[in-house]
């Protein structure tokens, strides 16, 4: 398990902490990744989007944002061998003078990214690829413009459709981040339900499903039992895996947030479990028609809870609940984005991007319709818009709080779900979580440094010699304006003119350096192709001209 603080408060929990991290283990498997010798370098192509990796790239004269929490330095020359960064050589003026032009660095390929910045690949720690009629590539593409090297997606085409994606994008035979699937308890194992459910198991089911390529498993089918909860956490984590819970209202009164952190769960995905964690009695204060099956009633309440804490528990959420999840060691995920549009429907439903880069699937799946997921917006009121405006403050005190404390916030998004389109919700994210008062080098962080130590991937996440070649390229200090980070840039001033920015000029993923600009043209045309001979719909209707 991770560290847990003898502080944890056990007056909130009539529970015991679980023993403390097996950190010799992680330091073996640090070393293990440390040592291993590269695979040898197969330079591909992929059409005019992408090439790499290369037997020695060289990014000329960058700022770097290291995402550890430092600021920017440089500018250095940074040499790239095959995946893996080999060398970062500062050229500020003094090294400059001294060392002179032709001591510089060369390359199979030199890119000049003078005035530009480099950051670590982000790693988006929750999403979703969603089904045809939308092309995985969509995805994919709109991720990898917008930085995002590393996913952990829900397995929405099938968990063996989901594996063999990943090993394809491991070996470099698709255009894709890398992916670590999030697995079911249980899931490729021919295990009966009181097997399943029979903790003594725990230990063994875990490691067989680490066997079998496991390595994010989700404890949503195991809320209802507190001891069963807990061996499935401790069993993952000791079989080299992390565990990842959204904590639904149903099975609140059984596990809620403080009782996940401190049962072991590595990672609490969304809003879920915090405010009922601070609330007088084990329950919300549900309606006496709640039914948890019915969406539209489930987020509305799911918005209003935080009202009822915010009333009747505001110290006690951001100070005990606060101070016991920090000492029990769980990791909060927020994925804002994925929320927002409850706080401001109309705002959701007409972001500028959505004509050109939102898949038309995508759009069919956000529309009002109680037949899929998410799409609840059929009775949205002022009133519901009203609890989730007033979430969104306490629940991003939460989480300043947190992280103010010690706590590690990392980073996911939720998407495709209720108009969050991927590759612009994730620097949506970014600035939604800067939102809460983080810092926005603390805000990078969390998508880079934070959410590799979350992953258990001591490779990712920094960019440093002896770590993985996931890279972006901006045209800007995203530290300066996380918009930059966006596709189309954003304005700013340059030599007293005003210009819009080119955004990520270069996502590098394993060593491959992808056209950032050709990957959006690609995804524009399948946006193009997906919305041919579709009119008006019943969110946009009023504002279509000759209606």
């Amino acid at each position: 398990m991770r560290p847990v603080s003898v502080v944890c408060v056990l007056a909130f929990l009539a529970m015991p902490l679980l023993p403390s991290s097996t950190a010799g283990q992680a330091s073996s498997a640090v070393r293990a990744v440390s040592t291993a010798r590269p695979a040898p370098v197969q330079t591909r192509t992929f059409g005019d989007l992408a090439e790499g990796p290369y037997d020695r790239l060289v990014i000329r004269g960058a700022m770097v944002i290291p995402g550890h929490g430092g600021p920017p330095a440089g500018p250095y020359d940074i040499v790239i061998s095959g995946n893996v960064i080999e060398s970062m050589t500062p050229f500020d003026p003094v090294t400059a003078e001294r060392r002179g032009e032709s001591a510089r660095a060369t390359g199979d390929r030199v890119i000049d990214a003078t005035g530009m910045y480099v950051m670590p690949g982000m790693i988006d720690l929750h999403m979703h690829l969603r089904t045809e009629p939308m092309e995985i590539e969509y995805v994919y593409y709109t991720k990898l413009a917008h930085g995002v090297t590393t996913l952990v997606p829900a397995p929405d085409r099938g968990l063996e459709s989901a594996m063999a994606e990943a090993a394809r994008s491991a070996s470099n035979e698709i255009l894709a981040p890398r992916m670590y699937p999030i697995w079911g308890w249980g899931s490729g194992l021919d295990l009966s339900r009181e097997e399943l459910e029979n903790p003594a198991n725990a230990e063994r089911i875990a490691r067989e499903m680490a066997e079998k390529g496991a390595h994010v498993v989700s404890l949503g089918s195991v809320t209802w039992d507190r001891d069963l909860f807990g061996a499935v956490a401790r069993g993952v984590w000791d079989a080299g895996g992390i565990t990842t819970i959204h904590l639904p209202p149903s099975t609140n009164a059984v596990v809620d947030a403080v009782n996940a952190a401190c049962l072991g769960a590595t990672m609490i995905e969304h809003h879920y479990g915090y405010a009922e964690s601070a609330l007088g009695r084990q329950v919300q204060d549900f309606p006496r028609d709640y039914n948890f099956n019915d969406e539209l009633m489930r987020f509305r309440h799911a918005g209003k809870v935080w009202e009822e804490a915010g009333a009747t528990a505001r110290e006690r959420l951001l100070t005990t609940v606060a101070d016991s999840m920090v000492a029990c060691g769980v990791t909060m995920l927020p994925t804002r984005v994925v929320y927002e549009a409850n706080r401001d429907i109309l705002r959701a439903q007409s972001l500028p991007w959505h004509e050109k880069y939102t898949h038309q699937a995508l759009t069919e799946w956000n529309l009002p319709n109680p037949s899929f997921h998410g799409s609840f917006h059929y009775d949205w009121s002022s009133e519901d818009e009203q609890y989730w405006y007033d979430a969104f403050d306490l629940w991003g005190d939460l989480i300043y709080e947190f992280n103010r404390r010690g706590g590690r916030v990392a980073y996911g998004t939720d998407d495709n779900y209720i108009w969050a389109t991927p590759g612009f919700s994730n620097v949506r994210e970014l600035q939604l979580l800067r939102e809460t008062g983080m810092h926005a080098l603390e805000v990078i962080k969390s998508a880079t440094r934070n959410s590799a130590e979350t992953l258990r991937q001591p490779r990712l996440g920094l960019v440093r010699p002896g770590y993985l070649a996931d890279l972006v390229i901006v045209d800007g200090n995203p530290a300066y304006n996380l918009r930059f980070l966006y596709s189309f840039g954003a304005l700013t001033l340059r030599d007293g003119e005003m210009v819009r920015t080119s955004g990520i000029v270069h996502t590098i993923k394993d060593g491959i350096v992808i056209e950032n600009a050709r990957m959006m043209e690609e995804v524009a045309r399948m946006v193009a192709a997906s919305k041919e001979g579709v009119g008006p719909n019943v969110t946009n209707a009023p504002f279509v001209t000759g209606r």
